[in-house]
C-alpha cells in the first residue's frame, strides 16, 4: 500500500524527539528530550480546568475572552493594539497556529526563510504547504545571525521569515539589533514575518523578549504564534494562538475549523484564568526557571561540556560534547539510553544546513531542564558515570560532587 501515499508522506521521517520521549516512557528512562516538565502545573489553573469539566463544557466551544486576555497582554508587553476579535485566532497549540500560517501563505515554490538550528516542525510545516525551506545559518557557539547571510538569502521568491525568539534549541533570545536586520529584510524584500513565541515570559539574566512585531512598520507584515504549554506548564493542553492583519487572520481561522474545528472547550475556560495570572506570576517562573537553568549549566561544565554560551531563554541547554569524547552526537545518545538510562536529543536533527561529518553540527545535545531538580540530580549523575566509566573524562572533583549541590 506505499504506493497509495503522497509524496511528502514518503518523504517524511518520523519526529526524534517524539521517537526519544516514547524510548524514554517504555523503557522507564530519564527524559531529557522532550520539553515538558515533570512536575504539577499551577493549582489554580488546573482548578479551572476541572471546574469546567464539571460545569459542562465539553462541546465544541469558541472562548472569545481568550482572545480578549491576549490583545491585552500584548498591549502591556510590546504596546501593540491588536483587535481581539478580527487579528487573534485560537488554536490548538502553537503548532497549529504555525502550520495554519504556512499553508494561509505559501503557494508552491514560494520560499520560506528559516534560522539554522530550528525546531523540526518549521520544515515539515514549510513542506506540507508546498514551500521551500532556505536556512540560514547561526555562528556558534552564541548563535549569532549573520545579517550578510540573511539578506544573501533573500530573494523574490522570499515569502516570509520564521523568527523564534527566545530559540530553541539553543536558548538565544535575538536583541533588538538583530530584530532589526530581519525587519529590515522583510520591507526590503515586501516578505511577512511568521514568529514563535511560545517562551516570551521565560528569559534570564535581565533580557527582555520583545515581540518582532512591536518595530516600526512591523506589525502589518508580522504573524504571531504562542500557546499556553510552555508559559503555564501545561503542554497537554494544546491551546495556542495566532495574531496577524485581520485578512491573514482570517484565513488562518478557516484553515483552523477545516483542520480540527476547535481547540479543547475545558482548557479553553482554563486558560482565562491562566491569562490573568498576577505579574508575580510570570517573576517566580522566570526565577524558578533560571535556577534550573545554572543547575544543570554547572554540572554540565563540571563532567566536561561546553557551555560558554548559557541559554537567555527557554528551558534547554544546547551543550557542546567534551572535547575528550570523539564520538558524535548520535552515538553519545546512543550509549546514554543503552548504558545509563537517559534520554536526550542529539543536535544534528536541528540542523539543515550542509554539515560534514566532524562538523560542529554532530556535537551538541539538547537537554531539557525543565524538570524537577531531583530528575536532574539523578541524570546528570548517570551522564557522569557514563562518561567515567568509559574513560573519556576525570569527572566530579571533590569541588563539585553532587551531594553537595544544593537541590532546587
Amino acid at each position: 500500500m506505499e504506493e497509495k501515499l503522497s509524496s511528502f508522506a514518503k518523504s517524511s521521517t518520523p519526529s526524534p524527539i517524539q521517537q526519544l520521549s516514547h524510548l524514554a516512557q517504555r523503557c522507564n528512562a530519564i527524559n531529557l528530550a522532550e520539553g515538558f516538565p515533570d512536575f504539577p502545573a499551577p493549582s489554580h489553573i488546573k482548578n479551572a480546568a476541572v471546574s469546567a469539566i464539571n460545569s459542562d463544557f465539553n462541546q465544541y466551544r469558541h472562548v472569545q475572552e481568550i482572545c480578549d486576555y491576549v490583545a491585552k497582554n500584548m498591549k502591556d508587553m510590546h504596546g501593540l493594539d491588536i483587535d481581539p476579535v478580527t487579528d487573534i485566532v485560537i488554536t490548538c497549540g502553537q503548532t497549529e497556529a504555525f502550520a495554519a500560517a504556512m499553508f494561509a501563505l505559501i503557494d508552491r515554490g514560494d520560499e520560506v526563510i528559516v534560522l539554522d538550528p530550528s525546531y523540526e516542525t518549521y520544515e515539515s510545516c514549510i513542506r506540507m504547504a508546498g514551500g521551500v525551506p532556505v536556512f540560514v545559518p547561526l555562528d556558534p557557539p552564541y548563535w549569532t545571525l549573520d545579517p550578510e547571510k540573511l539578506m544573501k538569502a533573500c530573494t523574490s521568491k522570499t515569502k516570509a521569515i520564521v523568527l523564534n525568539s527566545p530559540h530553541n534549541p539553543t536558548g538565544k533570545v535575538f536583541g533588538v539589533d538583530k530584530r532589526d536586520i530581519i525587519a529590515e529584510a522583510c520591507q526590503k524584500w515586501d516578505c511577512l514575518a511568521v514568529t514563535d513565541e511560545v517562551y516570551e515570559y521565560i528569559t534570564y539574566d535581565n533580557e527582555r523578549h520583545i515581540s518582532l512585531a512591536s518595530l516600526p512598520g512591523m506589525q502589518e507584515r508580522t504573524i504571531i504564534t504562542s500557546s499556553l504549554s510552555k508559559t503555564y506548564c501545561v503542554t497537554g493542553w494544546r491551546i495556542g494562538w495566532a495574531i496577524a492583519p485581520a485578512c491573514i487572520a482570517d484565513a488562518i481561522r478557516n484553515i483552523h475549523i477545516r483542520l480540527t474545528d476547535s481547540a479543547p472547550a475545558p482548557f479553553q475556560e482554563a486558560a482565562l484564568v491562566a491569562l490573568q495570572s498576577p505579574p508575580q506570576y510570570y517573576e517566580s517562573l522566570r526565577e524558578d526557571f533560571e535556577s534550573r537553568r545554572d543547575f544543570i549549566a554547572e554540572l554540565l561544565s563540571g563532567i566536561g561540556f561546553r557551555t560558554e554560551f548559557k541559554p537567555q531563554g527557554s528551558f534547554f541547554m544546547f551543550a557542546e560534547l567534551p572535547r575528550d569524547y570523539s564520538n558524535c552526537d548520535i552515538d553519545f545518545v546512543e550509549e546514554l539510553i543503552k548504558q545509563a538510562g537517559v534520554v536526550a536529543v542529539p543536535g544534528c536533527g536541528f540542523f539543515h544546513t550542509k554539515r560534514p561529518p566532524d562538523g560542529y553540527q554532530r556535537r551538541y545535545i539538547r537537554f531539557a531542564f525543565c524538570k524537577s531538580s531531583q530528575t536532574l540530580i539523578a541524570a546528570l549523575r548517570r551522564i557522569s558515570a557514563l562518561l567515567n566509566s568509559s574513560g573519556h573524562l576525570k569527572l566530579f572533583h571533590s569541588d563539585n560532587d553532587p551531594d553537595s549541590l544544593t537541590v532546587l
